[in-house]
């Protein structure tokens, strides 16, 4: 005999007419107990009135519905596959075609690469001539700025002072640059808080 009063698990056991090694005592128990005895009666009311409910069956569309609103992370393996998959084609001539071209660029690329390899004087005269116009081309800009900023006579010191001189000329101007863009921002700021 127990002294204490049924769990709701003890209970359930007791209203799927399970039958085992711990339901005959729960059995007696509820037999001796009034307490338990109307718990259990009023969960039979409740299981007997969910039967009674007539049942419904989703329309077709339910789980699109539902679907539309959850957020399915995919992972990336995943996505990058079904990427890979659209661009291959359905049919096998077509995907002959494809791999043929791709190894056709493959092979391009890999004989295009070698010859660079094996000609590294052409390929370092080729950047050292565009590295070249390059920074002509920036010093004559810069010369221009400067010509045009502090006059013809400035520019003239310009090749004398090497390229310390013009690099501490371009920070000078990009902070000059930099605190004419905050004061700008800040008297943005200042207006646009004078209207609030």
């Amino acid at each position: 005999m127990q002294h204490r009063h049924l769990l709701p698990n003890e209970i359930d056991l007791l209203l799927d007419g399970d039958v085992g090694f711990g339901v005959a005592p729960l059995q007696e128990h509820v037999d001796e107990c009034a307490s338990c005895r109307a718990r259990l009666a009023d969960a039979r009311v409740v299981v007997g009135a969910i039967e009674r409910l007539p049942h419904f069956v989703p329309s077709a569309r339910f789980a699109d519905a539902v679907m539309t609103d959850v957020q399915v992370i995919e992972p990336l393996h995943v996505a990058l596959l079904d990427a890979a998959r659209r661009w291959v084609p359905q049919s096998t001539p077509m995907r002959v075609v494809v791999g043929a071209s791709a190894v056709s660029a493959a092979a391009v690329m890999t004989a295009g690469a070698v010859w660079l390899a094996l000609r590294a004087d052409a390929v370092a005269f080729a950047y050292n001539m565009i590295a070249t116009r390059v920074r002509g081309l920036l010093v004559g800009g810069v010369s221009g700025l400067v010509r045009d900023a502090f006059g013809r006579d400035s520019v003239a010191l310009l090749p004398a002072s090497g390229s310390m001189a013009l690099l501490a000329g371009g920070a000078v101007g990009l902070l000059v640059a930099s605190w004419a863009a905050f004061g700008l921002l800040s008297r943005t700021v200042s207006l646009r808080r004078a209207r609030r």
